[in-house]
Protein backbone atom coordinates (compact mmCIF):
# COMPACT_ATOMS: atom_id res chain seq x y z
CA UNK A 1 0.00 0.00 0.00
CA UNK A 2 3.00 2.29 0.38
CA UNK A 3 3.46 2.17 -3.38
CA UNK A 4 0.03 3.82 -3.87
CA UNK A 5 1.09 6.87 -1.85
CA UNK A 6 3.77 7.88 -4.37
CA UNK A 7 1.55 7.33 -7.42
CA UNK A 8 -0.79 9.79 -9.06
CA UNK A 9 -4.57 9.39 -8.49
CA UNK A 10 -4.96 7.88 -11.95
CA UNK A 11 -2.19 5.32 -11.40
CA UNK A 12 -3.53 4.51 -7.95
CA UNK A 13 -7.00 3.94 -9.39
CA UNK A 14 -5.55 1.65 -12.08
CA UNK A 15 -3.62 -0.31 -9.46
CA UNK A 16 -6.54 -0.73 -7.06
CA UNK A 17 -8.94 -1.74 -9.84
CA UNK A 18 -6.59 -4.34 -11.28
CA UNK A 19 -5.85 -5.57 -7.74
CA UNK A 20 -9.60 -5.95 -7.14
CA UNK A 21 -10.06 -7.77 -10.45
CA UNK A 22 -7.23 -10.18 -9.56
CA UNK A 23 -8.84 -10.97 -6.18
CA UNK A 24 -12.18 -11.46 -7.93
CA UNK A 25 -10.63 -13.92 -10.39
CA UNK A 26 -8.97 -15.83 -7.53
CA UNK A 27 -12.27 -16.10 -5.67
CA UNK A 28 -14.05 -17.42 -8.75
CA UNK A 29 -11.29 -20.01 -9.28
CA UNK A 30 -11.41 -21.09 -5.62
CA UNK A 31 -15.15 -21.53 -5.43
CA UNK A 32 -16.16 -24.70 -7.16
CA UNK A 33 -19.68 -23.77 -8.17
CA UNK A 34 -20.98 -20.19 -8.18
CA UNK A 35 -24.64 -19.78 -8.86
CA UNK A 36 -25.53 -17.88 -12.03
CA UNK A 37 -27.06 -15.06 -9.99
CA UNK A 38 -23.81 -14.32 -8.19
CA UNK A 39 -21.83 -14.64 -11.41
CA UNK A 40 -23.98 -12.09 -13.27
CA UNK A 41 -23.86 -9.81 -10.25
CA UNK A 42 -20.06 -9.95 -10.30
CA UNK A 43 -20.01 -9.18 -14.03
CA UNK A 44 -22.39 -6.24 -13.48
CA UNK A 45 -20.21 -4.87 -10.69
CA UNK A 46 -17.07 -5.29 -12.81
CA UNK A 47 -18.71 -3.46 -15.72
CA UNK A 48 -19.93 -0.68 -13.44
CA UNK A 49 -16.47 -0.38 -11.90
CA UNK A 50 -14.90 -0.06 -15.37
CA UNK A 51 -17.46 2.63 -16.31
CA UNK A 52 -16.76 4.57 -13.13
CA UNK A 53 -13.03 4.31 -13.77
CA UNK A 54 -13.48 5.68 -17.30
CA UNK A 55 -15.67 8.55 -16.02
CA UNK A 56 -13.05 9.39 -13.39
CA UNK A 57 -10.24 9.42 -15.95
CA UNK A 58 -12.25 11.63 -18.32
CA UNK A 59 -13.12 14.05 -15.51
CA UNK A 60 -9.49 14.18 -14.42
CA UNK A 61 -8.36 14.90 -18.01
CA UNK A 62 -11.03 17.59 -18.45
CA UNK A 63 -9.93 19.30 -15.25
CA UNK A 64 -6.29 19.17 -16.33
CA UNK A 65 -7.23 20.77 -19.68
CA UNK A 66 -9.25 23.43 -17.85
CA UNK A 67 -6.28 24.34 -15.65
CA UNK A 68 -3.96 24.58 -18.66
CA UNK A 69 -6.46 26.70 -20.64
CA UNK A 70 -7.15 29.14 -17.80
CA UNK A 71 -3.45 29.66 -17.06
CA UNK A 72 -2.81 30.34 -20.76
CA UNK A 73 -5.68 32.85 -20.87
CA UNK A 74 -4.39 34.60 -17.75
CA UNK A 75 -0.94 34.99 -19.31
CA UNK A 76 -2.47 36.41 -22.50
CA UNK A 77 -4.57 38.86 -20.49
CA UNK A 78 -1.54 40.12 -18.61
CA UNK A 79 0.41 40.57 -21.83
CA UNK A 80 -2.30 42.65 -23.51
CA UNK A 81 -3.67 44.43 -20.45
CA UNK A 82 -2.52 47.88 -21.60
CA UNK A 83 -3.45 47.33 -25.24
CA UNK A 84 -6.09 50.08 -25.36
CA UNK A 85 -3.76 52.68 -23.89
CA UNK A 86 -0.89 51.71 -26.18
CA UNK A 87 -3.13 51.75 -29.28
CA UNK A 88 -4.26 55.27 -28.41
CA UNK A 89 -0.61 56.32 -28.02
CA UNK A 90 0.30 55.10 -31.52
CA UNK A 91 -1.02 58.31 -33.06
CA UNK A 92 1.18 60.31 -30.69
CA UNK A 93 4.12 58.13 -31.72
CA UNK A 94 3.35 58.84 -35.40
CA UNK A 95 3.29 62.58 -34.68
CA UNK A 96 6.61 62.27 -32.86
CA UNK A 97 8.17 60.54 -35.89
CA UNK A 98 6.94 63.33 -38.19
CA UNK A 99 8.18 66.00 -35.78
CA UNK A 100 11.57 64.33 -35.58
CA UNK A 101 11.86 64.31 -39.39
CA UNK A 102 10.94 67.99 -39.53
CA UNK A 103 13.37 68.76 -36.75
CA UNK A 104 16.25 67.24 -38.72
CA UNK A 105 15.50 69.56 -41.65
CA UNK A 106 15.10 72.70 -39.53
CA UNK A 107 17.83 75.08 -38.38
CA UNK A 108 17.05 74.75 -34.67
CA UNK A 109 19.96 74.74 -32.21
CA UNK A 110 21.67 71.31 -31.93
CA UNK A 111 21.20 71.23 -28.14
CA UNK A 112 17.44 71.62 -28.58
CA UNK A 113 17.43 68.87 -31.24
CA UNK A 114 19.33 66.53 -28.92
CA UNK A 115 16.98 67.24 -26.00
CA UNK A 116 13.89 66.56 -28.09
CA UNK A 117 15.47 63.41 -29.52
CA UNK A 118 16.23 62.14 -25.99
CA UNK A 119 12.59 62.62 -24.95
CA UNK A 120 11.31 60.86 -28.09
CA UNK A 121 13.74 57.95 -27.59
CA UNK A 122 12.71 57.57 -23.96
CA UNK A 123 9.05 57.42 -24.99
CA UNK A 124 9.81 54.75 -27.62
CA UNK A 125 11.88 52.68 -25.16
CA UNK A 126 9.10 52.83 -22.58
CA UNK A 127 6.60 51.47 -25.13
CA UNK A 128 9.07 48.80 -26.24
CA UNK A 129 9.49 47.72 -22.62
CA UNK A 130 5.72 47.12 -22.55
CA UNK A 131 6.03 44.83 -25.60
CA UNK A 132 5.43 47.24 -28.51
CA UNK A 133 7.40 46.50 -31.68
CA UNK A 134 7.34 48.32 -35.00
CA UNK A 135 6.88 46.08 -38.03
CA UNK A 136 9.65 46.35 -40.61
CA UNK A 137 7.96 46.56 -44.01
CA UNK A 138 10.03 48.78 -46.30
CA UNK A 139 11.59 46.80 -49.21
CA UNK A 140 10.07 43.52 -47.99
CA UNK A 141 7.51 41.33 -49.75
CA UNK A 142 3.96 42.58 -49.36
CA UNK A 143 2.30 40.50 -46.64
CA UNK A 144 -1.49 40.70 -46.24
CA UNK A 145 -1.14 39.42 -42.68
CA UNK A 146 0.61 42.61 -41.53
CA UNK A 147 0.40 45.16 -44.38
CA UNK A 148 -2.50 47.16 -45.77
CA UNK A 149 -1.91 48.27 -49.37
CA UNK A 150 -3.08 51.84 -49.88
CA UNK A 151 -1.96 51.99 -53.51
CA UNK A 152 0.27 50.44 -56.16
CA UNK A 153 2.79 52.29 -58.29
CA UNK A 154 4.83 51.36 -61.34
CA UNK A 155 8.47 50.66 -60.54
CA UNK A 156 11.40 50.49 -62.95
CA UNK A 157 13.40 48.01 -60.91
CA UNK A 158 12.07 44.43 -61.32
CA UNK A 159 13.38 43.57 -57.85
CA UNK A 160 10.82 45.95 -56.28
CA UNK A 161 7.77 44.37 -57.96
CA UNK A 162 5.45 42.96 -55.29
CA UNK A 163 7.49 44.62 -52.56
CA UNK A 164 6.74 47.55 -50.28
CA UNK A 165 8.27 50.70 -51.81
CA UNK A 166 6.89 53.26 -49.33
CA UNK A 167 5.49 53.16 -45.82
CA UNK A 168 2.76 55.70 -45.10
CA UNK A 169 2.02 54.56 -41.56
CA UNK A 170 3.98 52.11 -39.42
CA UNK A 171 2.42 48.88 -38.29
CA UNK A 172 2.87 47.64 -34.73
CA UNK A 173 2.76 44.42 -32.76
CA UNK A 174 2.15 44.14 -29.03
CA UNK A 175 3.70 41.01 -27.50
CA UNK A 176 3.72 39.27 -30.90
CA UNK A 177 0.08 40.17 -31.64
CA UNK A 178 -0.75 42.55 -34.44
CA UNK A 179 -2.44 45.71 -33.15
CA UNK A 180 -2.14 47.91 -36.26
CA UNK A 181 -1.54 47.12 -39.91
CA UNK A 182 1.18 49.04 -41.75
CA UNK A 183 -0.24 51.26 -44.51
CA UNK A 184 2.05 50.82 -47.50
CA UNK A 185 2.54 51.47 -51.21
CA UNK A 186 3.36 48.38 -53.26
CA UNK A 187 5.41 48.27 -56.45
CA UNK A 188 3.94 46.68 -59.57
Amino acid sequence: MQENESKSPVEAADFSISEGENKLEEQTKDSAIIPDVEHTEIENLTTELAEQKEKYLRLFAEFDNYKRRTSKEAIEQRQTAGKDVIVSLLEVLDDMDRAENQLQESDVDNNVKEGIKLVFDKFRKTLQAKGLQAIKTLHTEFDVEKDEAVSEIEVDDKKLKGKVVAELQKGYMLNDKLIRFAKVVVGK
